[in-house]
């Protein structure tokens, strides 16, 4: 009787201390209330001036009996989640000593002991701190969930009420959000991937990290084969489905790419708060100028098409950046955001053609050259060694090799490569321009206007290839760069995001900004969360960087971008397009913006016959510049200290003497531009004179150099240049 005495009374006594605890934690929220709570406030995310773009929120959840809900995805669900559900009263001590032990042989964080009844109490709070005082009031909340819903209330209650990303609650909403079906219709490996999201739906999700889903799949799946609850045959064949997702919807008329970035990066650090807390989102994005580009992006994509008559759509990006900032006012990364969520600006990595150009005149101009140095435009062959192509002759008939025998075995090995159809077995490299021209004598700013494929070659081949990967990736490629004599014709894929960037540094004076898009997050109450401001190097002198900008002046006044003179204000840039045409850059910038344009097939299929960068991204650059900068005031590219103006005549890249046809002014690093006259036509090589550095004059290179790079990449000529 004494003993039945003692355990009423400590029944008593806990109740009353859990009656007591409460009030001094103050408010416990009413279990009753889990059944009809609904997340209520809206994200919402604003471009730069303040205007909102899209919101972010919970679709309304469609609540289903737990008789609805596969066999399959509950069972997954108490696997993974809360194995003894139906043996606890809320709270699992043998399993938070587990987790406890598994985390004390770990060093750190490796399994949780917070039960399905636990897990479903936290839905009720916001806050994502985890305090003591959370922590006792979600054990009492989960006591009370098992004192007042049986099992099978509690786990349809967590079924239709937890998180499973990318906005979804309840695994109804869930199925639809991934799959696009009834959660009635999943299958046992759907269920496995929705019963694997709750712990780190960021971490999981199969938008994001498909790899990381498949590995988090078969964790559920091992799981519910050694509980009993599928086969070893169920389980290996449930691995072995591939899988497959419908993409996701992006509440937002505009900028779907951009805000899905966004998202996915906000989600990874606020979870589900991010579609139900409220938050402001300020970002980069210029709604107007966003809107004029998805505009004329689109109506040029689609009259090539109609000219085209492909069976397939041809894609592109385009990406707008604030020259002094980095923020990104434009971004168009694909032509229909629900068929492919893929990030062409971002992810897509091509190869760049003449564009990449820029970045050898930029290590020519740091290494000795001036605007006016005269490079020679004649053919010459190059052999590869296995590691690098090196000169062979500078000729394309071979009349100055004297060893005929290993000419011939060149030869032989070569015309097997050609007649076997392997073009990476090719031995010899006759590079062309685009005109199958060769023009001689050339000035460097000639060579660069008009996409000379040699004359970048011999550069290159001067100064190295290893200089040429420095300075790129100084001012803004971050992609591996095959440091070889083709990377002058751009041979190594690159994004553009980068190429925009980089082009974006040459506009800001040499000083480096990391693109970015995010200014602040607010909370629901105005209180700023975190804020990003740019991110700036200073990588190249401000003198490079302003002679640079003025060659690729001429680029858009005389060469190969010339249809962007249509823009009527002062700016650079520069063409680019892959053997066969299978892509087209345009990248060219004022003082106030850069953005670049990529247009091709996903597939690296032909665009078609001399569709060059000029002639499709260009175009659409210059039309969207015009929208961007209507109303703007017309600013001039501002001329830095140390730089000498000089009358050339073009002829000769000597001083003009008097005013011969084409005189212009040409921008100089103070102390090298030319120090005598022009009496005569045609290209003049100059002595050296005292305090004068010797003029840059390449008439074919001879010298043997050896690198080492243990990769030779396939060779895509550029398609552009000539006169």
């Amino acid at each position: 009787m004494r003993k039945w005495l003692l355990l009423a009374s400590i029944i008593v006594l806990f109740f009353a201390f859990i009656e007591r605890l409460t009030k001094y934690l103050g408010d416990i929220p009413d279990p009753s209330q889990l059944s009809n709570y609904t997340p209520s406030l809206t994200s919402k995310i604003y471009d730069i001036n303040g205007e909102l773009i899209a919101e972010l929120f919970t679709e309304k959840r469609t609540v289903v009996p737990l008789s609805e809900i596969p066999k399959d995805m509950i069972n997954a669900i108490i696997a993974i989640e809360d194995t003894r559900f139906f043996r606890h009263w809320g709270i699992d001590p043998y399993r938070i000593i587990g987790a406890f032990v598994s985390n004390i042989k770990a060093g750190t964080v490796v399994e949780g002991g917070s039960t399905i009844t636990q897990q479903l109490s936290k839905v009720i709070f916001l806050s994502r701190r985890k305090t003591l005082a959370r922590k006792i009031k979600e054990v009492i909340l989960a006591i009370q969930l098992e004192r007042d819903y049986s099992k099978y209330e509690i786990l349809e209650m967590y079924l239709n009420q937890i998180y499973f990303g990318n906005g979804a609650y309840g695994v109804a909403t869930a199925a639809k959000v991934y799959f696009g079906k009834n959660v009635s219709d999943l299958t046992l490996e759907e269920c496995a991937l929705l019963a694997g999201l709750p712990r780190a739906p960021s971490m999981y999700s199969p938008f994001k990290n498909p790899e990381k889903t498949i590995q988090r799949r078969a964790v559920v799946l091992a799981r519910m084969r050694d509980v009993g609850f599928i086969t070893d045959e169920q389980k290996k064949e449930a691995e072995e489905k591939n899988i497959v997702i419908s993409p996701p919807h992006i509440a937002t008329k505009i900028a779907p790419h951009f805000i899905d970035n966004i998202r996915q990066t906000l989600e990874s650090k606020y979870g589900s708060i991010l579609y139900q807390g409220g938050l402001e989102i300020y970002t980069t994005l210029d709604k107007k100028i966003q809107k004029s580009a998805e505009k004329i992006f689109e109506r040029q994509l689609l009259e090539f098409d109609q000219l085209s008559k492909s069976t397939v759509n041809v894609e592109g990006a385009l990406l707008c950046l604030d020259v002094k900032t980095g923020g990104i006012h434009a971004e168009v990364a694909g032509r229909n955001f629900q068929s492919s969520q893929f990030n062409r600006a971002f992810q897509a990595k091509r190869q760049p053609g003449s564009a990449f150009k820029v970045f050898v005149y930029t290590a020519a101009i740091e290494n000795g050259f001036t605007p006016t140095s005269i490079i020679d435009d004649s053919p010459l062959t190059y052999y590869n060694t296995g590691r690098d192509w090196e000169l062979f002759s500078n000729t394309t008939d071979f009349s100055d090799v004297q060893d005929k025998n290993l000419l011939n075995k060149l030869l032989e090995k070569d015309n097997e490569a050609i007649e076997n159809n392997k073009p990476n077995e090719r031995v010899l490299w006759q590079p062309q321009n685009y005109s199958e021209k060769f023009h001689g004598l050339v000035l460097l700013r000639k060579a660069l206007e008009h996409s000379l494929n040699i004359c970048a070659i011999k550069v290159t081949d001067k100064i190295g290839p290893t200089t040429v990967a420095y300075y790129a990736k100084q001012i803004g490629i971050d992609s591996p760069l095959t440091e070889t004599i083709s990377l002058a014709l751009g041979s190594s894929d690159v994004t553009l995001k980068e190429m925009t960037s980089a082009f974006g540094c040459l506009a800001n004076s040499g000083i480096k900004t990391t693109p970015y898009s995010i200014v602040k997050v607010l909370d629901n109450k105005g209180r700023v969360l975190e804020e990003f401001f740019p991110e700036e190097k200073d990588v190249l002198s401000i003198q490079t960087a302003f002679l640079m900008t003025n060659l690729l002046r001429g680029v858009i006044e005389h060469g190969t971008g010339v249809y962007a003179r249509q823009l009527k204000r002062p700016a650079a840039g520069k063409t680019g397009t892959t053997n066969d045409c299978q892509d087209a850059w345009f990248v060219g910038y004022t003082p106030q913006l850069v953005c670049g344009i990529w247009v091709g097939y996903d597939d690296h299929r032909t665009l078609g016959k001399k569709m060059t960068g000029g002639r499709l991204a260009c175009p659409i650059w210059t039309e969207l510049m015009r929208e961007a900068l209507r109303g703007q005031p017309v600013i001039d590219f501002a001329t830095p200290s140390n730089i000498t103006y000089a009358k050339i005549d073009p002829q000769t890249g000597l001083l003009a003497l008097g005013n011969p046809k084409g005189t212009y002014l040409e921008a100089f690093l103070s102390g090298t531009e030319p120090k005598e006259f022009s009496f005569g036509k045609g290209v003049a090589v100059v002595k050296k004179v005292e305090d004068e550095a010797e003029p840059q004059v390449l008439t074919g290179l001879t010298e043997s150099t050896t690198r080492a790079v243990p990769v030779l990449p396939v060779i895509r000529l550029d398609s552009e240049g000539g006169f």
